[in-house]
């Protein structure tokens, strides 16, 4: 199967939420005709546990953190995903952000 596009999902804190849809912005992610920044948003809590080698941006080492975020769902061509990938990467303010790329069928 062929697809065009791909769907991008990664979560991010509050305060670097409009930095991280201008990157993808400026990547030519969530652009629809005339329209930029089309994405859609939520409020969530993201869990994760720091092994003594991260360097995390926040929470503790070794506990068990729970920090407030916010999920970022989106889309791009498959052409310029590795691109927005990149952006999203460069703009986010974790060590490891987790960014989730999947083929858009076109059907």
């Amino acid at each position: 199967m062929d697809f065009e596009n791909v769907y991008i999902v990664t979560t991010v804190p509050e305060d670097h939420l409009e930095a991280v849809l201008d990157a993808i912005s400026g990547a030519g992610g969530g652009i629809v005709g005339h329209y930029s920044h089309c994405a859609f948003t939520n409020a969530g809590v993201g869990r994760f546990k720091p092994s003594a080698e991260a360097d995390p941006h926040s929470g503790e080492i070794g506990q068990i953190n729970a920090e407030d975020e916010w999920r970022i769902e989106t889309f791009c061509r498959h052409a310029i995903a590795r691109d927005v990938v990149a952006a999203i990467r460069t703009a986010h303010p974790y060590e490891e952000p987790v960014v989730y790329v999947m083929p858009l069928l076109d059907i």
